[in-house]
């Protein structure tokens, strides 16, 4: 069998596993191995070779910014944080037709540039939001929707453990990725409060469960001080991070370190930390870390396993075979990742498709953080469809409640992935707004 032949065979091995149930750290680093095995017909090779993958794979100081921006994510959700944005952002558009719906992105949105992880937005803001806005008479349908809707600027909005991951596996900057997410995340959270805006004022039925206007966001005016006194914490922590990085007066890793010690000080003020809540933070950053960084070392062998196999450069070849062109490719692609995020979650995609897909971009001519962020655009839409949306999913078990069915989360949040659907193509087809901060 050739080389290219094994390769794509040992993909699709991989696939069926994964859909089996095996773990896909497991699932990569086997095939991987067993990959290189076939093409050089030698085990001790295999297994030097894995060896050599394990250890190089996460050896760089780099890899040091996963643990400590999830460090920061934990911190700043013990801490309250969210529901003291939500609450300014609440009184901010409380006079604004579907203001409170607007206020959950506004607040996802913010404390998406401290946490960097959808799951975590969705799981916060659900506890937070959901039954303020059912309050004010709004649907089950839309309240939920909009919390898993707008928890997905998470991964876009720096820092985001989703542009980590791609750019280890892409060898890009990952200071560059940060500040290139930043048009594209505001692209979309204004696009959801412009459509959340046509619903309220055109469509309201459709939003709301009670007939007429909706009732004001909140019944108690917070005075200016109020205001600042729960948000100048999270905007100063956000100015730190973001201005050090776009600045270069940080590295991502310097970022990550900042950015976690002022989450501490953030939660201590707080009078929010105590011992037990401190371990539980520092065991599951030990965990979620742990979990990503043998994911990295498994993707780094099935990458070079791949690149050994030849299979990118096919892919490439039959791709200008058949004349697609650069942006038939991208298309193509992204209606891949579209797909497997069906099934698969955003990690898992961008593990699996990113080796082979960068280096056929890089080939056409595109920019790899453009092509990044439009990868991760359409990775994050997957959180929101059927039959996976890990973040719908997550929406669903924090509200805990027999009456609201996955449907109906589902349906809310439909809306949300036909606006993500439009800004990808804005994007895809408009490089500059995703490397116009960059340069």
């Amino acid at each position: 069998m050739e080389d290219v032949t094994l390769g794509f065979t040992l993909i699709g091995v991989m696939v069926a596993l994964i859909i089996l149930g095996l773990p896909i750290g497991i699932t990569l680093i086997s095939t991987g191995a067993v990959g290189v095995w076939l093409i050089r017909e030698n085990p001790e090779l295999a297994f030097r070779f894995t060896a050599m993958s394990t250890y190089s794979g996460i050896q760089d100081y780099l890899f040091a910014t996963i643990p400590l921006f999830v460090l920061m994510g934990l911190l700043v959700s013990v801490s309250n944080v969210g529901r003291d944005t939500f609450e300014v952002a609440a009184a901010l558009l409380r006079r604004i037709r579907g203001g409170l719906g607007m206020a959950t992105v506004g607040a996802n949105a913010v404390f998406a540039a401290v946490t960097g992880v959808s799951i975590a937005s969705a799981a916060v803001f659900t506890k937070v939001a959901v039954p303020e806005m059912v309050r004010h008479g709004y649907t089950m349908r839309f309240a939920a929707g909009t919390v898993a809707g707008s928890s997905i600027l998470g991964m876009l909005i720096p820092p985001s453990l989703l542009m980590i991951v791609y750019g280890v596996l892409a060898e890009v900057s990952i200071g560059s990725m940060f500040i290139a997410g930043v048009i594209p995340g505001i692209i979309i959270a204004v696009g959801f409060a412009i459509m959340i805006w046509i619903y309220a004022t055109f469509f309201p039925n459709r939003i709301m469960a009670v007939e007429g206007p909706a009732p004001s966001v909140t019944e108690k005016v917070m005075t200016t001080g109020e205001m600042a006194q729960k948000s100048v914490p999270i905007l100063l922590l956000v100015a730190l991070i973001l201005g050090g990085l776009y600045s270069g007066f940080f590295t991502p890793t310097e970022a990550g370190a900042v950015g976690a010690g002022g989450a501490l000080l953030i939660a201590l003020a707080r009078r929010q930390l105590d011992l037990p809540k401190f371990w539980r933070v520092l065991k599951e950053t030990g965990l979620v870390s742990a979990a990503i960084l043998f994911l990295l070392i498994a993707a780094g062998l099935y990458s070079r396993m791949l690149s050994m196999a030849g299979v990118p450069q096919a892919i490439g070849d039959m791709v200008e075979h058949l004349g697609l062109g650069p942006y038939g490719f991208l298309t193509a692609f992204v209606v891949i990742i579209l797909l497997m995020g069906m099934i698969l979650d955003s990690t898992s995609i961008l593990l699996i498709m990113v080796p082979i897909g960068t280096p056929i971009a890089q080939a056409m001519g595109f920019d790899l953080i453009h092509f990044g962020i439009v990868v991760i655009i359409a990775v994050e839409m997957g959180l929101l469809t059927p039959p996976f949306g890990i973040s719908v999913f997550t929406v669903k078990a924090t509200l805990a409640d027999p009456r609201v069915g996955i449907e109906t989360v589902f349906a809310g949040a439909l809306p949300f992935v036909a606006v993500m659907g439009v800004a990808l193509v804005l994007i895809a087809l408009v490089p500059v707004l995703s490397t116009a901060l960059v340069r």
